[in-house]
């Protein structure tokens, strides 16, 4: 069997001004990148906000497994099926990090014959808007230990107290050794001070940029950054050092989503790409909005599972940007539904209908959570080779006669389009159905909120606990929140996406349970507060066995083993 890289390499891609045309963009709306890659212009952008706007569709998934569910396969797949059955679908995608390439969970740019190419370029460099951020980023940093070291005053008139410096610096890789830090040392880097590493995609940077509006809101949002206090207990922003407008011009380039293509030849746009443990999860608004300015259906995705990625998605984009999803797809496999019922990775291939069955509950856990926002629901189980014929009508039985939600079976990983063929077509027609998504859909708590209250709403109607608890020092953050009138933003909850609990090891529908908060972070610019539950940490660490240990260049100088 070929693998994903050896069927991308085999396709054969259309010039990006092909793919451009076909959305009705002339060559001076794009900039390419090369013969397949292209960024749309701010022009061209601004244009298509007067079009009449499309469906959008939003891809989700169960919880994360090692058995792996095709939640990006399970997008590109679908938007593949739309055009195949003659509507107008635009896949709307989120950029991989080198952190997952090179580490546990490979690349992001789906599978098989559900792939958007080219998938080396995007899964590694690709048009360099990472770097961009990670530039834009670690310049406020440098430019805050400029301020501390020179002790230059605030608008208030007081320095910068070291001691409240918040902000961190990030590289898009994981790496545990820099967690935790200490800076200026050595003969005239002075202060010392106690810092660490995030990932790039936990940057606050990288939240703003996939919210912001244009440039100017970019700009806006990056002065509201909150990166210390001076000595006087008053805030100090981004703005305050000086640092948002050369950040805003280290991103010009960035802010434009990037055009490529699947392997069918439907258009894609991929831009950002915040985490959904650690950040919102979801890709830009830009290219969101553009994406349903150019077609009939944007499919996006959320990242990891509903509970997750697309709980942000409602509670946090769409209440920013102002987007329904006309329909949600909940992609489960029955190899990861048996592993959430309890059996062990080395036994999936094994016939099991009770851990199947148990496994069922965390189905439909994440449907009836989807339909809280008001959204109809379809489910797109992920078919494998080595499934069980009987398991897969056990699933199909189960969401027809007890979740009473439309199923399919989907095999585009293996026959492109035609795969997906059947739920295209549900989920067209819930979509033609749903004439106004804006008068169905709703967030699962109001704007303004307080943040307790939300986390509270989060926790105990999409992770079923039974209890929040929050840690001295987040008690304390929560009161200064509040004493300063900013306790009311939503709230972007970070955890483990393994499990409904803090604890990754625990599996299945749990319920009842605590969930530990242990900190309350200010995202001024972005526009939420992050709660870290547990020990999520943002700068994640490799595993045992990388899987950059497999990845490298063959005689012909091709890249191998990119997953």
């Amino acid at each position: 069997m070929a693998s994903d890289i050896e069927i991308a390499r085999a396709a054969v891609m259309r010039p990006v001004r092909e793919i451009a045309a076909g959305l009705g963009l002339a060559e001076t709306d794009i900039e390419p990148y090369g013969h397949h890659i292209a960024k749309i212009s701010a022009k061209a952008l601004a244009n298509g906000v007067h079009r009449l706007p499309g469906k959008l569709v939003l891809v989700t998934a169960v919880n994360p497994t090692p058995a792996g569910e095709g939640k990006t396969t399970t997008t590109v797949g679908l938007a593949d099926a739309l055009n195949h059955i003659g509507r107008r679908a635009l896949i709307a995608l989120r950029e991989p990090s080198l952190g997952p390439v090179f580490g546990r969970k490979g690349g992001a740019t789906g599978g098989g014959q559900a792939q958007v190419l080219p998938m080396e370029k995007i899964n590694l460099h690709f048009t360099g808007d990472f770097h961009a951020i990670t530039s834009a980023h670690n310049l406020l940093s440098a430019m805050i230990d400029n301020a501390v070291h020179f002790a230059a005053p605030m608008p208030s008139g007081a320095a910068i107290n070291p001691r409240t410096v918040t902000w961190r610096r990030v590289l898009d890789m994981n790496d545990r050794a820099l967690r935790q830090i200490v800076t200026g040392m050595g003969s005239g880097n002075h202060p010392l001070r106690e810092t660490g590493f995030d990932i790039t995609v936990a940057s606050e940077v990288m939240a703003i940029l996939c919210l912001a509006d244009d440039l100017s809101d970019l700009q806006v949002r990056l002065a509201r950054i909150r990166v210390a206090r001076d000595t006087a207990g008053n805030p100090v922003t981004a703005g305050d050092i000086g640092a948002a407008g050369a950040m805003a011009a280290l991103l010009v380039e960035a802010m434009q989503p990037n055009l490529v293509q699947s392997i069918h030849g439907s258009p894609a746009l991929i831009h950002g790409g915040p985490f959904a443990n650690i950040a919102h999860g979801c890709n830009s608004v830009i290219a969101t909005r553009a994406a349903l300015a150019l077609g009939e259906f944007a499919v996006t995705e959320a990242g990891f599972g509903a509970d997750l990625g697309a709980e942000k998605f409602c509670n946090i984009k769409c209440r920013s940007a102002g987007l329904a999803p006309a329909v949600a797809v909940v992609v489960a496999t029955v190899r990861a539904l048996k592993y959430h019922g309890g059996m062990a990775l080395a036994d999936l291939g094994t016939l099991d209908a009770a851990a199947l069955n148990r496994g069922l509950d965390v189905l439909a856990r994440h449907v009836e959570n989807l339909r809280a926002f008001g959204m109809p629901v379809v489910v797109a189980i992920n078919a494998f080779a080595n499934d069980h014929a009987s398991e897969q009508d056990q699933v199909l039985a189960h969401c027809q006669d007890t979740l009473h939600v439309p199923a399919h079976l989907c095999r585009h990983w293996a026959d492109g389009p035609v795969g997906a063929e059947a739920l295209a077509r549900t989920v067209a027609a819930l979509a033609d159905a749903n004439i106004d998504p804006h008068a169905n859909f709703t967030p699962l708590y109001p704007s303004g909120s307080d943040v307790l209250d939300a986390l509270n709403i989060v926790a105990t109607n999409i992770h079923r606990a039974g209890s929040v608890t929050l840690s001295s020092a987040a008690q304390k953050q929560l009161a200064a929140l509040r004493a300063e009138g900013l306790a009311n933003l939503p709230v972007c909850l970070a955890k483990t996406p393994y499990s409904f609990t803090a604890d990754e090891k625990v599996r299945g529908a749990i319920f009842g349970h605590d969930l530990p908060i242990r900190e309350l972070r200010l995202a001024a610019g972005a526009g939420f507060i992050v709660a870290l539950c547990g020990d999520i940490a943002t700068m994640p660490g490799l595993p045992r066995a990388p899987a950059a240990n497999v990845i490298h260049l063959d005689a012909q100088g091709r890249i191998e083993g990119l997953a």
